[in-house]
């Protein structure tokens, strides 16, 4: 088996099919093609099924697809360990990164990393479910709010201000709750996990967790934030999704007099990833960013 086959292997899953694959690595589909049979032939397992319309993945071929992904990671990690150039980031950087937050945040921040670093590649996917980091062969990932349990590496990168509002209608119509323990007779937005085990408000000098239920729970911001200007109820929201429809008038801020808690946003990463010095040259430079932008 050659190192190389294992590339173009991984090339062609990631770009779901032979011709896509080459024309990513400037080869011919024939090419690419025989490489990938070589490579079942010598593992004696077949990892990719062919037919008119599309190409599968079996079960097997994700299996070693999580696999080489590592294997290359932790190779290309080692020519830049021997690289007289290790202290400049390059190569390609598979991110997952919430949709939300992806358009208004790191849409602007990855053109500006990739002006300052030539040599890297960024291959991006905005989604609001939560991936398989290793899994699915991604380099690094940005979560929002509490972190499950996981063997990655977390770090810090800033903290986004949480946003009690609703629409100056719903307003008029409910009356705005004088205090959190008002909530429970509004109908609220619920927003990712924090909507599950409920709001956090500061009241006497503590943080306490108020239970809040609504006709709406959804993992996209967005979503939440434009049902909450049709008038919807009552929506806890980051302020980064809604600071535009705040300006514009369509939300109007409530419960103002109670300090918010704030969710943290943070890179992770698997632990075999740590000695990348391009994902820690772009996990610093988020951290820099996020912290002007977020005030955090």
């Amino acid at each position: 088996m050659q190192l190389e086959d294992m590339r173009i292997f991984v090339a062609t899953v990631d770009a779901h099919s032979f011709t896509a694959a080459a024309n990513r690595l400037q080869l011919s589909k024939q090419f690419v093609s025989r490489r990938v049979a070589a490579l079942e032939e010598s593992l004696g397992a077949r990892l990719l099924v062919r037919n008119t319309r599309k190409l599968a993945v079996t079960d097997l071929g994700y299996e070693f697809y999580a696999r080489a992904r590592r294997i290359l990671a932790e190779v290309s990690d080692a020519e830049q360990a021997m690289s007289a150039q290790r202290a400049e980031p390059r190569g390609l950087l598979r991110v997952s990164v919430p949709m939300s937050f992806g358009v208004i945040h790191l849409s602007p921040l990855v053109a500006e990393f990739l002006r300052a670093h030539p040599d890297v590649r960024f291959d991006v996917e905005l989604s609001d479910r939560i991936a398989d980091v290793v899994g699915e062969g991604f380099d690094m990932a940005v979560r929002i709010g509490t972190l499950a349990d996981s063997t990655l590496v977390a770090q810090k990168l800033a903290d986004a201000r949480m946003i009690a509002c609703c629409s100056p209608g719903y307003k008029r119509r409910r009356r705005a709750p004088a205090t959190p323990a008002e909530l429970e007779r509004h109908a609220c937005l619920l927003y990712g996990q924090e909507g599950r085990t409920g709001w956090e408000f500061v009241v006497g000098g503590e943080r306490q967790l108020f239970d809040v239920r609504g006709p709406l729970h959804a993992n996209n911001g967005e979503m939440i934030r434009d049902a909450a200007a049709a008038g919807l109820g009552i929506a806890l929201l980051p302020e980064f999704i809604v600071a535009e429809a705040l300006a514009s008038g369509r939300l109007v801020e409530v419960l103002q007099d109670y300090a918010l808690s704030s969710i943290t946003v943070y890179a992770v990463y698997p632990q075999h990833r740590q000695s990348s010095v391009t994902i820690r040259a772009f996990t610093q430079f988020l951290r820099e960013q996020l912290a002007k932008r977020l005030g955090a």
